[in-house]
């Protein structure tokens, strides 16, 4: 029979479960809704520590007014029998006024220039509001290493850039998208879709494949055969498809050579969706 984890929700119950832990410590931050892409982080956390900490909390700071806090998923029962399955430590499940004592802080982690672009064009203050969550939280649990998706690659970024230029004492470990057996990329918000939008969602992996298979020709032969399968399927409505560096986000030039980042994001029904691949662009197509 599997147990819950030793669950936390305030403070003080944190501060107490945390002195428990022997060993290095990994932290895991999710807003629940858990799914196998949450269980991959676990596990490659487990594999890397002694004792695992998981984080649920929605917060509110990284939604915009017309965003979906308040329909996003809440499944917090079936989320720590997943992560006792899992033989995770400890569970934080804080509420918002146990990690914003006073309410909204006046004080916020600013993601400059890089939170302003892509993801930050579209959803302005989202990363100021997710990069702030997430240093309480690595105050909050200390742990040595924290373990992060490569699908939400601008906040991972963001995140590595917060830890580096604020001297935070942890590792940031990337870990790959996990995808549906099509090809879907795993997200708590694929549960909004419908059976039809499901289908018409596969676009946006097939797009970031076809600009991959292209990676050899060069920067615009990548975003040529990515827009290509995009503007086939009239129900996604494109936010934004972009070639760009891994570390700037900057647009890759044409005559550019090296790693760079395809990203896609888009509206199917009245869902929302991001993707990306990394690629190296005049590279050979891998195999």
């Amino acid at each position: 029979m599997t147990s819950h984890p030793s669950v936390a929700r305030t403070r003080e119950e944190l501060a107490l479960a945390r002195a428990r832990l022997d060993g290095p410590v990994a932290v895991v931050m999710t807003m629940g809704a858990l799914h196998a892409g949450h269980v991959q982080l676990v596990r490659e956390a487990r594999k890397r520590a002694d004792a695992v900490i998981v984080t649920i909390f929605l917060n509110p700071l990284q939604f915009g007014p017309n965003e979906d806090l308040a329909k996003y998923p809440r499944t917090l029962d079936e989320d720590l029998r997943l992560l006792g399955e899992e033989g995770v430590d400890l569970v934080f499940a804080p509420g918002p006024d146990v990690v914003y004592q006073d309410g909204d802080p006046l004080v916020r982690v600013s993601a400059g220039h890089l939170g302003e672009v892509l993801e930050g064009a579209s959803r302005p203050g989202h990363f100021d509001g997710v990069l702030t969550v997430v240093a309480k939280l690595l105050h909050l649990t200390s742990p040595g290493l924290a373990f992060f998706g490569q699908k939400d690659a601008q906040q991972l970024l963001l995140i590595r850039r917060t830890v580096r230029d604020l001297d935070f004492p942890v590792e940031v470990v990337a870990v790959p998208t996990v995808r549906e057996p099509d090809g879907l990329a795993m997200s708590s918000r694929n549960t909004y879709l419908t059976p039809f939008d499901r289908e018409v969602a596969l676009v946006l992996s097939r797009a970031l494949r076809a600009g991959e298979q292209a990676a050899s020709e060069g920067a615009s032969a990548i975003r040529r055969a990515a827009r290509d399968v995009l503007a086939a399927e009239p129900g996604c409505r494109v936010d934004y498809l972009a070639l760009v560096h891994p570390d700037t986000l900057d647009d890759v030039a044409e005559w550019y050579r090296g790693e760079a980042l395809l990203a896609v994001a888009g509206r199917v029904g009245p869902t929302r969706l991001i993707d990306n691949v990394p690629l190296v662009v005049g590279a050979e197509e891998r195999r």
